[in-house]
C-alpha cells in the first residue's frame, strides 16, 4: 500500500496498538505525567475536623446576636487553640476560645469572629460584630467526604491532583506504566555529539530531537542508538530490543537511493509491512510495518520530516496508549498570517505560531533538513493537498504542538 493520506496512515497504525494495561506503584514526587490506574477514594474527609478559616474567636452566635462597635459584647476567653492541636473546653454561654487559621473548632461553638472585630483579649474579649450561626466555620468534610471518589482511574496526574493525593495520605499510588519506544537513528555520516566531527561527517540530532519529545510525552526510551547504513547491522539490534519496546521508531533510510535501508531491513525480519510514503510534506517517504507484533514506524532522516510525523503519526499512538488525552492532536481553525508561495499537490505542514485565533507564519526556512526555523513554533499550519499557494488572511487549519 503506498501514497495514502495521513489520516489513513494513523488509522491504520491505531488498529495495530492497544492500550497498556500493566500498572507499576511509583511515589507521588514521581506521578506527574502519569495516569491512575485505579479508582482513588477518600479514607477521610477532608477537612477531617470543623476548622477555623481565620485568626480569631471561636463562639456561640447567640452571645454576640447585638454586638456592635458602639455596643461591645464581653465574655470570657477560656482557651486557645493553634492549627495541630486540639481544644477539651466546651464552648458554652458567653465563652469564647482563642483560635488560629487552621485550628479545629472547639464543640460549642457555632461560629468565628475574626480577631480584627474584637479587642483582641486575652483572659476576656470584646467583640464589635454580630455573626449569623456557622459564619467563619468550615464544616468537616467541607473539601471531600470520606467514601467518596475523589480521582478516576484513568486520571492524568498534575500538580493539583498530586495535592490532592498528598491530602489523603498517598506517597505512592499505582499508574499506568509508560509506553516503551526502541529510537534508532542511521546514517553513515553520523556522530554524537561530544565525539570529533570529521570530515563528511554532521552531528546526530534526531536522536535528541526525537528522543526527547517522546520522553516529553511520557514515554520510556529503552535504547537510544545511533547506526551505521548496513540493514544486517539494523536488523541486528532490532531482533535485540523488540522484546522489551511497546514500538520501535527508527529515521533515514526510508528513500529509494543505495542507503535507504530499511526496506531491506524489514525483509531480513520478515516483516509484515502496512504502508510506504504518505501523501504529506514534509516526511513523505514513511515506512511502516509490524514485526513480532510490535510496530516498526520508519521516519524520514531529514529533521523537519522526521519531526513532522512524529507528531502527527507516533503522538496519537501515545495518546491512546498510555491514556493521555492531553496528548491527543488539537486541530484549530485560525486565520493565515503571512503566504507561502508553493503550490501543495499533496498536504503540506509547516511551522508556525498559533496566537489568538491567527497561524502566523515563520519567516524562515520551510526546508525539511532545516530545524533553527522551528524554535519557538507551537503549531504546525496545514495546506490542504491540490493548494495553489497559501495566501494572508486565508481560513487555515493548524495542529498545536
Amino acid at each position: 500500500m503506498s501514497g495514502i493520506t495521513v489520516d489513513q496512515a494513523r488509522d491504520i497504525l491505531l488498529e495495530k496498538v492497544e492500550q497498556i494495561n500493566e500498572t507499576e506503584v511509583i511515589p507521588l514526587w514521581d506521578s506527574v505525567g502519569r495516569v491512575i490506574a485505579r479508582d482513588i477514594v477518600a479514607q477521610h474527609s477532608q477537612p477531617p475536623f470543623p476548622r477555623s478559616p481565620l485568626d480569631g474567636y471561636a463562639l456561640r452566635s447567640e452571645d454576640i446576636k447585638h454586638a456592635a462597635k458602639e455596643n461591645p459584647v464581653s465574655l470570657i476567653v477560656i482557651d486557645e487553640v493553634t492549627a495541630g492541636h486540639i481544644s477539651s473546653q466546651y464552648v458554652s454561654k458567653g465563652m469564647a476560645v482563642r483560635i488560629m487559621t487552621g485550628a479545629p473548632i472547639p464543640d460549642g461553638a457555632d461560629c468565628v469572629i475574626r480577631q480584627e472585630d474584637t479587642d483582641y483579649g486575652e483572659v476576656t474579649v470584646a467583640v464589635y460584630k454580630s455573626l449569623k450561626k456557622w459564619q467563619n466555620y468550615c464544616f468537616e468534610g467541607e473539601d471531600y467526604k470520606k467514601g467518596e471518589v475523589i480521582l478516576a482511574r484513568d486520571t492524568m496526574i498534575g500538580a493539583v491532583e498530586a495535592g490532592i493525593l498528598a491530602s489523603l495520605g498517598y506517597d505512592s499510588l499505582e499508574v499506568y506504566r509508560q509506553a516503551r519506544v526502541m529510537l534508532i537513528t542511521t546514517g553513515d555520516e553520523l556522530v554524537l555529539p561530544g565525539e570529533a566531527l570529521e570530515a563528511g561527517k554532521i552531528y546526530d540530532s534526531n536522536l535528541y530531537t526525537l528522543g526527547t519529545r517522546l520522553r516529553q510525552w511520557g514515554a520510556q526510551i529503552i535504547s537510544g542508538t545511533r547506526l551505521e547504513d548496513n540493514p544486517y547491522v539494523v536488523a541486528r539490534e532490532i531482533q535485540k530490543g523488540v522484546c522489551r519496546a511497546d514500538i520501535v521508531i527508527t529515521t533515514g533510510g526510508v528513500s529509494v537511493g543505495k542507503k535507504d535501508i530499511m526496506h531491506d531491513v524489514i525483509s531480513i525480519l520478515g516483516c509484515e509491512k502496512l504502508f510506504w510514503k504518505i501523501e504529506i510534506k514534509p516526511g513523505m517517504p514513511t515506512l511502516c510495518a509490524v514485526y513480532q507484533g510490535k510496530l516498526l514506524i520508519c521516519l524520514s532522516g531529514n529533521p523537519y520530516g522526521a519531526a513532522v510525523n512524529l507528531e502527527l503519526l507516533v503522538r496519537p499512538l501515545l495518546a491512546f496508549m498510555m491514556r493521555r488525552k492531553d496528548l491527543e492532536l488539537q486541530r484549530i481553525q485560525a486565520k493565515a498570517v503571512g503566504c507561502f508561495g508553493k503550490k501543495s499537490g499533496v498536504a503540506r505542514y509547516v511551522r508556525g505560531y498559533y496566537r489568538e485565533g491567527k497561524a502566523i507564519l515563520t519567516t524562515g526556512s520551510n526546508d525539511s533538513g532545516i530545524m533553527s526555523s522551528m524554535c519557538g513554533c507551537n503549531s504546525l499550519i496545514e495546506i490542504p493537498a491540490g493548494s495553489e499557494r497559501l495566501n494572508e488572511g486565508d481560513d487555515v487549519w493548524t495542529v498545536l504542538l
